[in-house]
């Protein structure tokens, strides 16, 4: 294993952690032949395979899952160097490990193009999981912060929230709600729906949107990309229930419409979140400090809306009813 390099440990560690080559080429932002092939190496190192495939689905080998724990530690402990040698570097030289939920994606980008923007110099590791996801790569030191709407509640953790986060139930400008004031739950239900995945954060809001009509409602089709869900409904294949911060362009040009439904639209919020132990380098505390200081406002320009054209409500009045 002398030879073995940090690289592969890292490839090694993302495949053993989602039992997928194609899912950690996804995370790590390289092919899967690149993945298969840096695999390969690191058995070679060991003399010894680290995966077993039964079927379609890969399995750790007692040697690998040994090698799963040490990889871990050591992964760690060069965080904890690159750490500790960012304090000397302050803001500037810094380097941001940060991670999003997929809802995010559509603004969080550019509140960090407006912090880079602040501090030259500062080097980015950006990334994009669903809730499932994003839980595992905290947990798994991979972050210094993440961004999400439903904060974990492990007393390890620490979320503090920072912009309001509303959720609304969309159709396609044609649909026969739309237009409608104070639509009933019951008849909302009844209306085939196409949703978010189970384990996404947009799956757990809707639970807690719907409450106990939740088991009623009519899913017709389940979906792992919100993009995908915008197309469906807008094509006519049901409602949908989304983030109102993904869906501002359509609104804008007319391809989506928000139904007044009693109760909608859902408030929840942005939480930053971070293990409460951890350490953070001083790049990531500004980063914290610029969110819960400028978040709001600065999503709340991005996301702007004509609240009577698409019946939004604005994120001032959002603020006022949550």
């Amino acid at each position: 294993m002398k030879h073995a390099t940090l690289r592969q440990l890292k490839v090694f560690e993302a495949v053993a952690r989602h039992l997928s080559f194609s899912r950690a080429a996804e995370e790590l932002h390289l092919t899967q032949p690149a993945v298969s092939t840096q695999i390969r190496k690191l058995e070679d190192h060991a003399g010894l395979p680290l995966f077993e495939q039964f079927g379609k689905k890969i399995y750790l080998t007692p040697a690998g899952a040994e090698l799963l724990t040490i990889s871990r530690n050591i992964i760690e402990q060069f965080g904890l160097a690159e750490a500790a040698m960012t304090q000397f570097k302050g803001i500037s030289g810094g380097k941001l490990n940060v991670a999003v939920i997929s809802a995010g994606d559509y603004f969080f980008p550019r509140l960090l193009v407006e912090f880079i923007g602040r501090h030259q110099g500062v080097e980015l590791n950006f990334t994009v999981h669903n809730r499932k996801d994003l839980l595992e790569h905290l947990a798994a030191n991979l972050a210094d912060l993440a961004i999400m709407v439903r904060p974990p509640h492990q007393p390890d953790m620490l979320s503090e929230a920072f912009a309001p986060h509303p959720y609304v139930i969309v159709a396609a400008p044609g649909h026969p709600l739309v237009g409608r004031r104070e639509i009933p739950m019951a008849l909302v239900v009844r209306e085939p729906f196409v949703v978010r995945e189970k384990g996404s954060d947009t799956r757990e809001s809707m639970h807690e949107g719907f409450g106990s009509s939740f088991d009623k409602l009519n899913i017709t089709m389940e979906i792992t990309s919100t993009e995908t869900i915008k197309q469906a409904v807008m094509a006519g294949m049901g409602i949908g229930f989304l983030s109102a911060h993904t869906i501002s362009k359509e609104l804008q040009t007319g391809s989506l419409a928000i139904l007044d439904v009693k109760g909608f639209p859902l408030m929840l919020n942005w939480y930053v979140v971070h293990q409460r132990q951890k350490r953070l380098p001083p790049v990531a505390k500004a980063f914290k400090e610029f969110l819960l200081a400028e978040g709001p406002g600065l999503i709340e320009q991005m996301m702007a809306v004509e609240p009577v054209r698409s019946g939004l409500p604005t994120p001032s009045a959002s603020k006022a009813r949550a």
